[in-house]
């Protein structure tokens, strides 16, 4: 449910009622009691994203979106003057447990 702005003709009166989208509009003025009241237009029906699913960075801007596609392009160039991959030097892996022989019950 939206939020608007009334003010008073009469006695210039300002608020804001928080009000269904089916409601009529208030005529009534709450200071002077006056049906001089009109309701203004503004942010009322706006819609106001919170919580923690919403971050800065979902809406970038264009000139950021750009600067990320060329990077990426650079990135998914292969180099012609790269020197060749070595081989890793990771030590070697531990030995496999062999079976040894049971004793024999005597």
């Amino acid at each position: 449910m939206p939020t608007y702005e009334y003010v008073c003709e009469a006695c210039e009166h300002r608020f804001e009622e928080f009000q269904s989208f089916k409601d009529d509009a208030l005529t009534k003025c709450p200071e002077c009691k006056k049906k001089k009241l009109r309701r203004l237009f503004g942010t009322g029906a706006a819609i106001l994203f919170k919580g923690s699913g919403f971050y800065e960075t979902d809406y970038r801007s264009e000139s950021y979106k750009s600067a990320e596609k060329s990077d990426q392009a650079a990135q998914s160039k292969p180099a012609t003057d790269a020197k060749p991959a070595t081989e890793s030097t990771s030590p070697p892996p531990p030995p496999t447990p062999t079976k040894t022989d049971k004793p024999s019950k005597k």
